[in-house]
């Protein structure tokens, strides 16, 4: 009788689980599964924070690069043959012999002119005097503030193959206030880029504006070249000192920031990049002339 029960006892305790067991099974795997919602939650949170994070510096910096494409071709137009014609007339003005006759187009101790041979130095043709009286040069100043930016460049595209396009256009850099689409309504400021395929008259006008970046907090430049010894806030190469009057500088400096969200959920995008201007084509000065003996 008593092995009976015995028997019995063992079987009992061997045929599941206590509710005491039960109940702590479910609340682990209950407590398993909020950490691992939790987790989960916290993880897509965070890729979508990156996600927008990646895609407001991509804004950022494809604005960036197309500042820099456009400066990196900054087109400042000289007329080099109408310079060195106006040098050979000073040349011979400043001689106070006489003007001897021409022997196979050169004149003794003299260089011949390489724009009208057998002709007197400094003489000009009728052709040369009727193409100096109709050539209108090309507006290609250079005007930039501590917030905006106006020049030339040859960072042309064309639509269509038919398309008129010039070399060069006019483009400029402004921040401006954003307009919902259909009414008034302002949205923030926004960079606006300004292009116009005609650059005469005034360089910081006429042509078309596009919106390039949107939620601009600040857009600050400065410029450097040679003759200054620091950053300076702005150049005008119409109405500017000696070092920017006629020239343009060798380096911009585009500092750009955007703002996204509201309260303190608010996120700042900074970006700054040196653009070079990769051919400036200034006139060199006396002094660089000397110290590399350049003509």
């Amino acid at each position: 009788m008593k092995s009976a029960t015995k028997a019995h006892s063992l079987t009992s305790s061997k045929s599941g689980f206590t509710l005491i067991e039960v109940v702590i099974a479910m609340t682990i795997m209950a407590t398993l599964t909020v950490l691992s919602t939790q987790n989960i939650q916290t993880a897509l949170r965070t890729k979508i924070k990156l996600t927008q994070q990646i895609d407001d510096m991509s804004q950022v910096r494809d604005a960036l690069r197309v500042m820099e494409k456009d400066i990196n071709l900054a087109f400042h137009y000289r007329d080099l043959e109408k310079e060195m014609r106006e040098e050979i007339k000073k040349g011979s003005s400043a001689k106070t012999t006489p003007t001897p006759k021409p022997q196979d187009g050169f004149f003794p101790g003299q260089d011949a002119n390489p724009f009208n041979p057998g002709a007197a130095p400094g003489a000009e043709s009728a052709e040369q005097k009727e193409n100096d009286t109709y050539r209108v040069d090309p507006t290609t100043h250079f005007v930039g503030k501590e917030d905006q930016i106006h020049f030339a460049t040859t960072n042309t595209s064309r639509i269509s193959t038919g398309e008129q396009q010039a070399n060069f256009i006019k483009v400029g850099y402004s921040v401006g206030s954003c307009y919902k689409e259909g009414n008034k309504e302002t949205t923030g400021k926004c960079l606006l880029r300004r292009s116009s395929n005609v650059v005469e008259g005034d360089i910081t006008k006429g042509g078309t504006e596009l919106v390039l970046i949107e939620n601009v907090e600040e857009f600050k430049l400065r410029y450097f070249a040679e003759g200054k010894q620091d950053w300076v806030n702005e150049w005008n190469t119409i109405s500017g000192d000696g070092a920017a009057k006629g020239k343009f500088p060798d380096l911009v400096e585009i500092s750009l920031t955007i703002g996204k969200g509201e309260g303190t959920k608010k996120r700042k995008i900074s970006m700054q990049l040196i653009a070079q201007i990769r051919f400036p084509n200034n006139e060199v000065s006396e002094g660089k002339k000397a110290a590399t003996g350049a003509p």
